[in-house]
């Protein structure tokens, strides 16, 4: 893992912040974060993959670090990969929170807020993990160590975790994991009981949060996870809020009346939502084609739109990381890619655009 003194890193962003400024184009406003605060959100993020856990290299690119750090553009980082179980312990019991700890002092420095992401998950998981044989007793005290551990460090410098990603499968039914094979059901609800005690433990108020993509649209999947935060309540365990990941393709993505309507059913059970990791791939090129880019400006601009729709029970949207440069896509997607916002030379693309119209309320002309 690349080392970067962030006193370094923060000292030359100030140069740069000081010589950018935020010009519109068309008269479009392009103050993402900004525009979305004025809206009663209380942000418009991005991930990033810092410190970087592959061959990327975000945290040593100035121009990436100058944008990602703006406050003018986005007010919430969420860390890709470094808070996930395989970095925060990878050895049982012997955890290293020294990538997460240089991620959250990174968003403080532009007074960013984090979603910390995340604490039990089917991937990236530590080899003790995997190669373990395990009981439901054993297993289920390791899952109660690592969530209690992580949450006590990292505080109230998490604004939420995803307790839980990405449990279910498209037909509503719990996906095969280690946990869920092992324990069984319960798991998830004694993840999130687990959760509960540790933030009652720090007296701080950090949000736990179910995240998943495929449940941006009714069906059969929104609808189990409806039961799924019923049956909490029931058994008054905390839960605060629904992460709707958002990874869609361009020309597939749902309508805004569709994601609205399944803000709607999570809102109706007293509960806050959030666009979480929002990005709309093309599954083949050309990738910036005039006629395509409109088709993504407005699948974007469908999808905030949405949440802006939602009120404030929709807390804010999240990219996926904001350049084509650093996207996850071409490495999950053979083939596919030019999924986000800006492409690889940072030049801002129309969905920019769209998604800033879409804060605003206003018609998408670049759509």
């Amino acid at each position: 893992m690349h080392s970067l003194s962030l006193a370094a890193v923060t000292a030359a962003l100030a140069l740069f912040h000081e010589a950018s400024s935020a010009p519109a184009t068309n008269g479009i406003a392009t103050n993402l974060n900004e525009l979305a605060k004025q809206k009663g959100k209380l942000w418009f993020g991005t991930a990033a993959d810092i410190p970087q856990t592959n061959e990327n290299a975000e945290q040593t690119d100035k121009t990436y670090l100058s944008i990602l750090t703006d406050p003018r553009s986005f007010g919430e980082m969420t860390p890709a990969n470094i808070m996930k179980f395989e970095y925060t312990e990878p050895t049982q019991n012997v955890f290293n929170f020294t990538g997460g700890d240089y991620f959250i002092n990174l968003a403080k420095s532009s007074g960013a807020k984090v979603r910390c992401h995340n604490l039990v998950w089917v991937d990236e998981l530590s080899p003790f993990i995997t190669s373990g044989t395990w009981t439901a007793a054993t297993l289920t005290a390791v899952m109660e160590n690592h969530i209690k551990t992580t949450i006590k460090h990292f505080g109230s410098s998490c604004y939420s975790w995803d307790v839980i990603n990405e449990a279910l499968l498209g037909n509503g039914s719990f996906s095969s994991s280690i946990w869920y094979d092992t324990i069984g059901p319960d798991y998830f609800y004694l993840a999130f009981k687990f959760a509960a005690e540790a933030v009652r433990s720090t007296g701080k108020d950090i949000k736990l949060y179910y995240n998943d993509y495929g449940i941006e649209s009714p069906g059969p999947k929104v609808d189990a996870l409806l039961d799924l935060i019923k049956h909490l309540q029931h058994r008054h365990i905390r839960f605060d809020g629904v992460g709707m990941e958002s990874h869609f393709e361009v020309g597939s993505t749902p309508s805004t009346a569709h994601q609205l309507a399944v803000m709607k059913s999570f809102l109706a059970m007293g509960v806050e939502v959030a666009q979480t990791e929002l990005d709309v791939r093309f599954t083949g090129p050309p990738f910036y084609t005039a006629t395509r880019e409109k088709q993504q400006a407005r699948d974007y601009y469908s999808s905030v739109a949405a949440c802006m729709q939602a009120g404030k029970g929709c807390i804010g949207t999240t990219v996926w990381d904001f350049t084509d440069r650093y996207s996850w896509v071409p490495g999950a997607f053979k083939g596919q890619g030019g999924a986000d916002i800006y492409n690889e030379t940072f030049v801002r693309k129309p969905a920019y655009y769209a998604i800033s119209e879409a804060i605003q309320g206003k018609p998408c002309t670049v759509c």
